[in-house]
């Protein structure tokens, strides 16, 4: 099984704004390296970080161990503990004594096939405070929401 780093990040203008995404993907053992970046016009944080991490694992050909490095508590949580408990509960979280949908829900269930297919492990990065990848990610996913701003 290939074994891959996976960085990602989102960002938002605004929470609900202009949102963008990034992720650089790079192959442990040739070192190749892919970077992509996208945005939407009307998008939360959230949204932009569950998709930087789905547009990562979308490109991926085959099953991979898959080391995930995120400043998402959001989604680094979401992967680790809370989906297990949406599915048991028909994609519905708790609320306190009721039970709501979850937000994002098409997004983590998307998230959730490609789960299936690689192993994957997490690592939380600080955001903005000098890890390399997380730092380039950002700058994308940045440049990726500037696009749909206003025009000065």
């Amino acid at each position: 099984m290939k074994k891959v780093s996976l960085y990602t990040d989102g960002a938002c203008s605004g929470n609900p704004g202009p949102g963008g995404w990034a992720f650089i993907l790079r192959c442990d053992k040739t070192q190749k390296e892919l970077e992509q970046a996208g945005g939407e016009p009307e998008s939360t944080n959230n949204k932009m970080e569950l998709t930087a991490v789905i547009r990562g694992l979308q490109v991926l050909k085959e099953p991979c161990e898959v080391t995930l490095y995120a400043d998402s508590t959001y989604v680094l949580q979401g992967m680790k503990s809370w989906m297990a408990g949406w599915k048991s509960r028909g994609w519905k979280r708790k609320e306190g004594k009721k039970l709501a949908e979850v937000k994002n829900v098409e997004l983590w269930k998307q998230l959730d096939q490609l789960m299936q297919t690689h192993q994957i492990n997490y690592e939380h990065v600080k955001g903005h405070a000098g890890h390399v990848e997380n730092e380039r990610c950002d700058v994308l996913a940045v440049a990726a929401y500037q696009r749909y701003l206003p025009k000065r």
